[in-house]
């Protein structure tokens, strides 16, 4: 008990200077000049002495840049073997998997200001209101000049699907002729105003291309136009040229490798007898089978919406 009591460290009693606390606090560092703040950093970026670049020698910069090269070249190549599967896996010209094809969406032409909808607003006997629209369907209609169409396509008859099936997959499919002077009094040719300056608008309207799709299941898919809200007498007559149908022989579309000199059928929509100083909601639909044109969430499946207001 003796030896042990002997071993024990006696505990002695702080001191008054002990409970100082200001003692405990570690010292300012002194302040250094920016003379020594420059040669510092001279000595980190280049150490004469050890031969260091930066707090490193030139075998650990060696060998750093061996790994990362090493790194990113695997994953590079791990990359580009990846794209190279995945690219050799899948067919430029179809998509490999297509379980299900939506109905087509509607457009229209002329469409000058996206952002605040399909909005046709102009006076007849104010060309600076209309002139907008005449030069957009007239941009838009010149791939369809006749002389284009007999150089690039060939003609076609009938109102059936023109299916080319048996040819190669890579092979260049042919595209049947839509002439502009088929569209009669909307075609630009005869009134290159497009009715604009005689208070008689035209509208163009297409439905998408779908790779494959055959619409209407062997029937035409139709269109017609109406007023969406208010009386229908303000709209009056409604003419269509060529006609109110999209015919059958423009199907199956086989994609832009394939189907280079492609030209989407269109119908031209005439409104002669507008009611002028009147907003008009209206609404063109395609009509077939297999065709949706009421789809509360997507107001372009089907049908296209805008406003037609004519001024005198």
């Amino acid at each position: 008990m003796e030896v042990e009591q002997e071993g024990l460290v006696e505990h002695q009693p702080l001191e008054q200077d002990d409970l100082n606390f200001e003692k405990w606090k570690p010292k300012p560092k002194p302040k250094r000049t920016l003379h020594e703040k420059i040669d510092d950093l001279k000595t980190y970026l280049w150490n004469a002495e050890t031969k260091e670049f930066m707090g490193r020698s030139g075998k650990s910069w060696s060998l750093i840049l061996l790994f990362y090269s090493a790194l990113y070249i695997f994953l590079a190549a791990m990359f580009a073997g990846g794209m190279c599967c995945l690219m050799w896996s899948i067919s430029p010209y179809a998509p490999t998997y297509n379980d299900r094809v939506m109905p087509p969406g509607m457009t229209m032409f002329p469409h000058v200001d996206v952002a605040h909808g399909f909005d046709i607003a102009f006076n007849a006997s104010d060309r600076s209101s209309w002139r907008k629209y005449a030069k957009a369907l007239e941009a838009h209609l010149k791939p369809y000049d006749d002389g284009v169409q007999d150089r690039r396509n060939i003609n076609c008859e009938g109102n059936t699907y023109f299916k080319q099936e048996d040819l190669e997959e890579s092979a260049e499919r042919k595209a049947c002729q839509f002439k502009r002077s088929w569209l009669g009094e909307c075609s630009g040719l005869k009134d290159k105003d497009f009715g604009y300056s005689k208070g008689k608008p035209c509208i163009l309207v297409k439905m998408n291309r779908i790779l494959g799709y055959l619409p209407g299941q062997g029937t035409p898919v139709n269109v017609t136009c109406g007023v969406k809200k208010g009386s229908t007498e303000g709209l009056g007559e409604v003419q269509f040229f060529p006609e109110n149908i999209f015919n059958l022989r423009y199907y199956p579309y086989y994609g832009k490798l394939r189907h280079v000199n492609y030209s989407s059928p269109l119908v031209a929509v005439r409104f002669p007898s507008v009611q002028y100083d009147t907003q008009l909601h209206v609404q063109c639909k395609l009509n077939g089978k297999g065709i949706i044109n009421d789809s509360p969430t997507d107001r372009f499946l089907g049908s296209v919406s805008f406003t037609l207001e004519v001024g005198a």
